[in-house]
């Protein structure tokens, strides 16, 4: 048996792949806090209950209107989506030119209202989402048992999150949106509708939080609590990769997942707080984030 660090090559294969998964759910929800940040100058703090959001989409989508997995994965979150537009025009534009604080404030408090809303309406205990016929199973990688599904969120999270890079880095409308929100009158008088841009950003954003939602049904329980469960994790890997960066977002998120697997096998009792303790050291000697622009 192959031994690295004294632990069988086999166990640390494992919790790299268990990393990966991990690190795909991160990737996912920072980037949409890093576009709703970055473009927006938003900190939306209810962005764990707009994950939450999309799996009990999908959870009451199947039960009570037959809406099976791949529907889901497309109408959940193009109804999150909206939703998210509806609190940015509604809610979000009032306090636009306030301090960013106004703006956590506001989204905490939402958080706050939509979980204890649901654990009023579905309790506390998880509810479970059954996994797609087409993605059950699994695969024999020789030093562990890989099941289909988390596979198939691994691709689907990187090509989500990649093609999302690509759009806002690399095409016309991801400079219209990176223009729009460093001068909004220059844009404005060249007759692009910024507000509906930002609009537009903001719902964007929530919907990739509540897609990534859909991803995780089948893998965990759908509670109420899902979502703060995970959306501190989520900030710190924002905060280590720069605020506001895209590709900072994507590259923390599946590294941390990978540090965190990795931390479980030689120091089981640090997995928790690692990614925490390397905010801490970022912050430190890189205050801007390993990806963010110094000011």
């Amino acid at each position: 048996m192959t031994l690295v660090f004294g632990v069988p090559l086999s166990v640390l294969l494992g919790q790299l792949l268990l990393g990966l998964i991990n690190g795909s759910f991160y990737a996912l929800l920072s980037l949409g806090l890093a576009i709703i940040f970055g473009l927006l100058r938003i900190i939306n703090f209810a962005h764990g209950a707009q994950y939450m959001l999309g799996a009990f989409a999908a959870f009451l989508g199947l039960n009570y209107l037959g809406i099976n997995y791949w529907m889901a994965l497309l109408l959940s979150p193009l109804l999150i989506g909206l939703l998210g537009m509806g609190i940015e025009r509604g809610l979000l534009r009032r306090i636009a030119g306030e301090d960013h604080l106004y703006g956590l404030l506001l989204t905490f408090g939402l958080a706050l209202i939509v979980e204890g809303s649901f654990v009023k309406l579905f309790g506390v205990s998880g509810s479970p989402y059954p996994m797609p016929d087409l993605l059950k199973g699994g695969h024999n990688l020789g030093f562990m048992f890989l099941p289909t599904y988390r596979g198939w969120v691994i691709v689907a999270a990187l090509t989500v999150c990649f093609v999302t890079w690509y759009m806002i880095e690399r095409t016309r409308l991801g400079s219209y949106l990176r223009a729009g929100t460093e001068n909004p009158r220059l844009m404005q008088a060249f007759g692009i509708n910024v507000p509906v841009l930002v609009t537009l950003t903001y719902g964007y954003g929530v919907a990739l939080a509540a897609f990534a939602g859909v991803l995780a049904a089948p893998i965990y329980a759908v509670t109420p609590g899902m979502g703060s469960n995970l959306l501190i994790v989520v900030f710190a890997v924002v905060v280590i990769g720069g605020m506001g960066s895209i590709m900072g977002a994507i590259v923390t998120g599946l590294a941390m997942g990978l540090i965190e697997g990795l931390t479980k096998v030689f120091y089981p009792e640090a997995a928790n707080t690692v990614i925490f303790l390397i905010m801490v050291l970022v912050l430190l000697l890189r205050p801007a984030g390993l990806f963010g622009k110094e000011a």
